[in-house]
């Protein structure tokens, strides 16, 4: 397999507890402009966050991610067939899909080599999303803590590509007939082990751990403990979606 950016293999079985699913209207909103709901492809699944979803409106669903410890670390569902790809090498005949997904991995990808994939692998008129969700918002005093952590503490170790989550994907090309779909945001109501339990998951951080040779979430812990208040009480966690939408021609 060709060499790809990994930021997660060493820690999938953390990626697949801890990071968030998608909103069920997320889902309603691609199988509405999807020409049909045979198959859905969805590349750089990671641990099947949407793969599983997207299992609910279509009667199969191909997930792909290059690394294959994400692929081991993945949710089981009936309807969803897991392979170690590539995204831009899909394996399914021509003419075969109804949507393509890629949700919170498009920055990784080399888009020429995928949007040719996706051109060779849609139906006609078949739909394509990317998807991807900012940084996360706290309800009360905790989210200062938090925003510092992100782009101070942490800020300089972010590959380059975060960029490109940070501005919804904006400034990808897109080459396809676009469409707009309603704003939509994911929405957790977490206790304060469930969020750091989150940040660990975060490629900045990882990469601050391996130079500092400490765990800066670790750190950060006891700032928000004491800002949380009761650890076990909940609290709202909401990230906004952004979605590229659009339709292969």
């Amino acid at each position: 397999m060709t060499s790809f950016k990994d930021h997660f293999s060493d820690d999938s079985q953390s990626y697949a507890a801890h990071r968030p699913s998608y909103p069920a209207a997320l889902v309603d909103a691609l199988a509405g402009i999807s020409p049909g709901h045979a198959l859905a492809l969805d590349c750089g699944c990671g641990t099947g966050q949407l793969s599983v979803l997207l299992a609910r409106r279509f009667d199969a669903v191909i997930a792909t991610d290059a690394s294959a410890t994400q692929i081991a670390s993945a949710q089981r569902c009936e309807r969803v067939a897991y392979r170690n790809a590539l995204a831009e090498h899909s394996g399914l005949p021509d003419a075969s899909v109804d949507l393509v997904t890629v949700a919170q991995a498009a920055h990784w990808l080399d888009l020429t080599k995928f949007y040719a994939e996706v051109r060779r692998v849609a139906k006609r008129d078949a739909a394509i999303a990317l998807v991807s969700y900012g940084v996360l918002h706290v309800d009360g005093p905790a989210d200062a803590i938090v925003q510092s952590f992100y782009s101070r503490t942490i800020g300089p170790y972010w590959p380059p590509e975060r960029r490109h989550v940070e501005d919804g994907y904006r400034n990808l090309p897109f080459p396809f007939a676009e469409l707009s779909l309603p704003r939509m945001a994911i929405e957790v109501s977490w206790r304060l082990d469930a969020l750091l339990g989150y940040l660990g998951t975060w490629s900045a951080v990882k990469a601050a751990r391996d130079a500092l040779g400490l765990d800066p979430v670790a750190e950060l812990a006891e700032e928000l403990r004491a800002a949380w208040g009761d650890p076990q009480g909940p609290r709202r966690v909401a990230w906004p979606l952004a979605v590229r939408a659009g339709i292969v021609r």
